[in-house]
């Protein structure tokens, strides 16, 4: 048996998309290898040259996790939730009938666990609903991603699953303003990652180690991860 990696995360880029609520990141080259070349460094024929970027972002862009900050003012910031949140066995849904601006049932969520072979026992639930792969990188993207219910956030909850991860930049549907779902995730103490690609590489692979741990942002209300999987064939 050997373990592969799955890598989960979009690729961050300059202006890419974000939330309709939110501003697109800002990339750019700080110093170059050309331009670090006027500091002197290094030696005679040996000159030191480097580059770093200047990145400018909130902390809900591209692939991320809330913290319960996000949504309570008295809620835990980033750097203060335990750290064992963002790991561990995961499971993937394949809910890839769900359409775009659709709603994920508890019915639906039945289906996919008796359909993934994996009973969620304080399982992270991944939801796979192959809307990234659609839509990435248009407007659509923004505008149409699916809502996962209020129900369906409950039974999850229900079976001790606390983290729970979805593709697009949210739970609830961007058509939406009440925001239920991101709610009763703050009155249960549960969060969520989004905007997670490649889950469909999850698929059919029964339980995987997952892994999405933000920067230590001081008060962060989230943070970009590199989510990835730990999957053995």
């Amino acid at each position: 048996m050997t373990t592969r990696t799955i890598d989960l995360s979009v690729t961050i880029e300059d202006n890419m998309p974000a939330h309709k609520l939110f501003q697109r990141p800002v990339l750019t080259t700080h110093l170059s290898h050309e331009s670090s070349k006027a500091l002197g460094l290094g030696i005679e024929g040996d000159p030191m040259t480097f580059q770093t970027n200047f990145i400018a972002m909130l902390d809900h862009v591209g692939t991320h996790v809330d913290a319960f900050r996000h949504v309570s003012p008295s809620g835990a910031s980033v750097d203060e939730m335990p750290l064992d949140m963002f790991f561990g066995k995961a499971i993937c849904f394949d809910l890839r009938h769900i359409p775009d601006l659709g709603d994920i049932t508890v019915a639906d969520m039945e289906a996919a666990e008796a359909k993934s072979g994996v009973t969620v026992d304080r399982h992270i639930v991944l939801l796979c609903t192959g809307f990234h792969a659609r839509h990435y990188p248009s407007l659509d993207a923004v505008w149409k991603n699916p809502l996962l219910t209020v129900e369906a956030t409950r039974w999850l909850y229900e079976r001790g699953s606390m983290m729970h991860g979805v593709e697009g930049p949210s739970t609830d549907k961007p058509t939406d303003d009440r925001f239920a779902q991101h709610r009763l995730c703050r009155e249960l103490g549960i969060s969520h990652w989004e905007w997670l690609v490649n889950l469909d590489a999850l698929l059919g692979k029964r339980e995987v180690q997952f892994f999405g741990v933000p920067l230590k942002f001081k008060g962060g209300s989230g943070s970009p991860v590199r989510a990835f999987a730990l999957v053995d064939d």
